[in-house]
């Protein structure tokens, strides 16, 4: 079904809508569930919490992407649910993926750092737009998806020496593009 006619039925309140955004993406929703959290309950949780949150965000959005709307909703929601599970247990790939990324973007709690979220958001898309769409797929599989270097060597056919190295080199770019524009790294 295509997305569209997906997003009626949420719009229609039809409960339909959610057996077909199982079928479309549940596969979707498993694979980046299944990358932030280390067990398979864990994700059937957190994806049948994306289904609800979809369910209650629809009426109010109507999403342009579908795929990255759900997308989205699921990798909050894993992260959550990780950082809840986190005290007890660890996902090292995970934390590996943000350890990496950490240099270039750190954390904060404060309400500045609330505020300046979506313009680091905004810049780093804006990087990742300037480089080749194999430097940004593998970009965004090891920090968005959080795929390990395995298995982003057996999905591009590339050497983990390159894919290491060519993460590692645009770890640097975007350091020095962020602070570029202004963001202190």
């Amino acid at each position: 079904m295509e997305d569209k006619k997906i997003v009626d039925l949420y719009w229609e309140r039809d409960e339909n809508a959610i057996k077909e955004t199982s079928l479309k993406y549940g596969r979707l929703c498993a694979y980046i569930a299944g990358n932030i959290l280390s067990s398979r309950e864990d994700s059937e949780e957190c994806i049948n919490d994306t289904y609800l949150a979809v369910w209650n965000a629809i009426p109010k959005k109507r999403p342009d992407k579908f795929s990255v709307f759900i997308s989205r909703i699921t990798r909050n929601l894993a992260l959550k649910k990780y950082e809840y599970l986190s005290a007890a247990k660890r996902n090292p790939a995970a934390v590996t993926s943000l350890d990496e990324l950490a240099d270039c973007v750190s954390g904060t709690d404060d309400v500045e750092s609330e505020i300046d979220a979506k313009y680091i958001q905004r810049a780093i898309g804006n990087f990742l737009w300037q480089q080749t769409d194999e430097k940004r797929n593998v970009f965004i599989r090891r920090y968005w998806y959080f795929d390990s270097v395995e298995n982003i060597c057996t999905y591009t056919g590339f050497s983990q020496t390159k894919v290491k190295s060519m993460l590692y080199g645009m770890r640097q770019k975007l350091r020095k593009y962020l602070e570029s524009e202004g963001i202190e790294v």
